[in-house]
């Protein structure tokens, strides 16, 4: 083993308490300096897909005018761009929740490192040296998830919500926090699905997946990942489309993660 001790039940329970504090304590800082920036954070980062001035929108806008094609995107506009705060606590509790998820997103690295030092005693020496990339892969995965979600799932998904309208008849006024919930779930919904090759690995470490089984439920596993995409994005299909395609080729790099840990165990 990596460590040779033998400890107790309680003894692993206490250890893992303070495995959990840390992390919470890594949370609570990084939510309470979220907090105390709040306005920064919702102007630059939260709210910033309702501007049309909008990093993504230009981009767009520049791509389809190489190919002379009319997009919607040169145009971007919304008519209300004012969110709604209609209960006396909404602001400072969706700033606090708001904080709150932000340090998770953000402390994502540090809590997989407390994670790795509380299953690393159970370890074998080898298994250990093997596994040295998981924090780094597994964090560079989830931040390209959040990246990926904002600058091209959030923008495009909230330019389509804002300006879906059924009949003028209908006036779009929405809250702060419905605003604010779709912002952060896809955010850590679409983070959480690119970690997939990393879960991937570790399951077929355990035995419990191999390649071959990937590859004789590939058509289903698309079935699914359409499903989730429809859960964590907006009902428009260009949405869920965007985040099926990156989603569907790291379900490939994990089946040949899942063959590249099989070859290894041989």
């Amino acid at each position: 083993m990596a460590k040779q001790r033998e400890m107790s039940f309680l003894a692993h329970l206490e250890e893992l308490r303070w495995h959990l504090v840390r992390s919470a304590a890594s949370i609570f800082l990084l939510g309470l300096l979220f907090f105390i920036f709040a306005e920064e954070v919702y102007n630059n980062f939260l709210l910033a897909h309702i501007q049309p001035n909008f990093i993504t929108y230009q981009l767009f806008c520049d791509f389809f005018n190489i190919f002379n094609v009319d997009s919607d995107f040169c145009n971007i506009s919304f008519a209300n761009n004012k969110l709604q705060s209609i209960e006396v606590t909404s602001q400072l509790m969706n700033s606090i929740w708001t904080s709150f998820i932000l340090g998770i997103i953000v402390s994502f690295p540090y809590i997989l490192w407390e994670f790795w030092r509380f299953i690393i005693p159970g370890l074998h020496e080898n298994e250990v040296k093997k596994s040295k990339g998981f924090i780094f892969v597994a964090s560079i995965l989830f931040f390209i998830g959040v990246a990926f979600s904002f600058y091209v799932i959030a923008p495009i998904s909230i330019n389509f919500l804002y300006n879906y309208q059924i009949t003028d008849t209908i006036e779009n006024n929405f809250t702060l926090e419905s605003h604010i919930g779709l912002v952060t779930n896809m955010l850590l919904g679409i983070s959480i699905l690119f970690e997939l090759p990393v879960i991937i690995y570790f399951l077929a470490k355990a035995g419990l997946i191999t390649p071959e089984f990937l590859k004789k439920y590939r058509r289903h596993a698309l079935c699914l990942v359409l499903i989730l995409a429809a859960i964590i994005t907006p009902p428009d299909v260009a949405s869920q489309i965007i985040v099926a395609i990156p989603v569907l080729f790291l379900y490939e790099i994990s089946i040949k993660v899942a063959a590249l840990v099989i070859k290894r165990g041989k």
